[in-house]
């Protein structure tokens, strides 16, 4: 089989990578199977994937199948802004229309009650976005509004401190990741139906923040400050807590939800118990349907186990449309919004008892799960190499873990035994001030973060035609992202700090191969 680095990969031999690790992996004699956690593996598959998860040492040249980031399903396809919205391509014939039609749900433009159009209604009466490609255009990256621009692909979350005994021992329990507002709810909705006020409009200013760099470059940090103006339903109050979010990049996710718990859970080290500085932190989220406490992977704070519950809290909280899941019609009306609760919703009993019945929310979480990966450019560019070499050596990979393989038993069978490469333990780390929204969410407090993923970060020019990074957009580039970095990964952006024009520049040449 032709290396990844070369052209004459063909499409046969692209599917067979990982599908089946047997072709290149082996076991090391005498070795004892390591993944112990995995049970969904023999051990001869526990030794393979051992051998093949370790980390990179020769950076004279990429790893085998580095190319493939998101496994078997990499899309080779044309690099363009549709990049993102390719189907995983080891799809079968039949889950590719199943993709088609969720990603027609994806776009649909939903409407205020009552409405002639048929299934179509319901939106609000308060929302973010008409429809779940509103905010994640292109199936990518959201960004800050520009001057006078109305927020879309971002928004406020809202709560407040806990004000009762009971309301503290509702955080306590875990069964409450935050308390919302008591007039405003869990976020800002700027948008309303008519006849209705939205909530208030997204302010931000920004103070440019220079940082010298050892060799005597000047980089300037935009630092913003988050405001509400025109709040439609009285003062928020004095107590609230903000924290901005810009909507991420859906590729790879039903590929991430198929990583093994303990393989998330073997990086953890809250106590830093082996004194590197790096103390990750699992992000539980409480199971009602079950009563116990599961691994959260998704979002920012990881406030989701499942992109299924992802989609449906994004149906509810942006777009004010119901589902089986969260079946609220009025989404995030609080009773205080007496107006709110006294518009028509859009529930049609002939369909079922929410405004998105069955199969809707499958659809659409059929789709996000199956978003694929684009395949890594210049994996043997002697810079990118060097850049990569040097992510190495600063410590980036502490937190960024590049690969896994994932379960055997995944429910779809091509996100089964992949080796992918998504740069994430999906733990919280402290991030420091200057990153701190100071608003505890669940088990994140208020300078914690959930490492995001960076495959496909490189193409964030190409598919949002912006390069605006972290969780609010604040950072313009890749090197101001990395320059915002503090708390546990200060190490690493200070070792990015020390370095040559030469390498900083092949470091962030890496990052956009990704």
């Amino acid at each position: 089989m032709p290396k990844i680095g070369q052209a004459a990969l063909t499409a046969k031999a692209a599917l067979a990578i990982t599908v089946s690790l047997n072709v290149f992996l082996s076991a090391p004699a005498g070795a004892e199977p390591a993944f112990g956690h995995r049970t969904d593996l023999s051990a001869k598959d526990r030794a393979r994937i051992e051998a093949v998860l370790q980390p990179a040492t020769d950076f004279s040249k990429p790893e085998k199948y580095e190319r493939m980031q998101g496994g078997a399903g990499t899309s080779r396809k044309r690099i363009n802004q549709d990049s993102f919205s390719h189907p995983t391509q080891n799809l079968s014939f039949e889950e590719e229309q199943e993709f088609k039609v969720g990603n027609g749900l994806f776009k649909k433009l939903w409407v205020s009650s009552p409405s002639s159009t048929q299934a179509s209604d319901g939106l609000g009466p308060l929302y973010n976005a008409r429809s779940c490609q509103g905010c994640h255009l292109k199936d990518g990256r959201g960004r800050p509004p520009e001057p006078g621009e109305r927020a879309v692909s971002m928004f406020l979350r809202l709560s407040i401190k806990p004000q009762t005994e009971e309301q503290k021992a509702l955080l306590d329990s875990g069964k409450a990741p935050v308390i919302p507002h008591p007039v405003y709810g869990g976020q800002l909705q700027s948008f309303a139906v008519p006849g209705l006020a939205g909530e208030g409009e997204m302010k931000i200013t920004y103070e440019e923040v220079p940082v010298e760099l050892a060799d005597g470059t000047v980089v300037s940090l935009r630092k913003p400050t988050y405001a509400i103006d025109n709040p439609g339903y009285g003062p928020l109050g004095e107590d609230t807590l903000i924290s901005p979010r810009v909507a991420p990049p859906m590729i790879g996710l039903g590929l991430l939800e198929q990583v093994h718990e303990g393989d998330i859970l073997a990086n953890a080290d809250p106590e830093d118990t082996d004194g590197d500085g790096i103390s990750g932190r699992p992000a539980w989220v409480y199971d009602a349907d079950n009563d116990t406490k599961v691994l959260g992977r998704f979002g920012w704070k990881g406030a989701n186990p499942t992109v299924r519950a992802q989609a449906a809290g994004a149906f509810s909280g942006d777009v004010g449309i119901s589902t089986p899941d969260k079946p609220n019609p009025y989404g995030d009306c609080t009773e205080a919004q007496e107006a709110c609760y006294a518009q028509p919703n859009g529930v049609q009993p002939r369909f079922g008892d929410t405004e998105a019945p069955d199969p809707v929310l499958d659809l659409v979480t059929f789709y996000s799960e199956n978003l694929a990966v684009p395949a890594r450019r210049n994996v043997d560019d002697p810079q990118v190499l060097r850049g990569k070499e040097l992510f190495y050596a600063a410590g980036c990979t502490s937190c960024h873990t590049p690969k896994y393989v994932t379960r055997r038993d995944a429910p779809t069978k091509a996100h089964q035994f992949q080796l992918i490469w998504p740069y994430t333990d999906m733990l919280l780390h402290d991030m420091g001030e200057g990153l701190a929204d100071d608003r505890p969410f669940g088990e994140a407090n208020g300078r914690e973060w959930k490492t995001p993923p960076l495959w496909g970060i490189g193409l964030t020019k190409t598919v949002n035609d912006h390069t605006y990074f972290l969780h609010d957009g604040r950072a313009r580039n890749l090197l101001e992202a990395v320059l915002w970095h503090g708390g546990e990964a200060e190490a690493a952006k200070q070792a990015v700090v020390a370095m040559e024009q030469s390498d900083r520049e092949a470091l962030i040449k890496f990052l956009e191969s990704l």
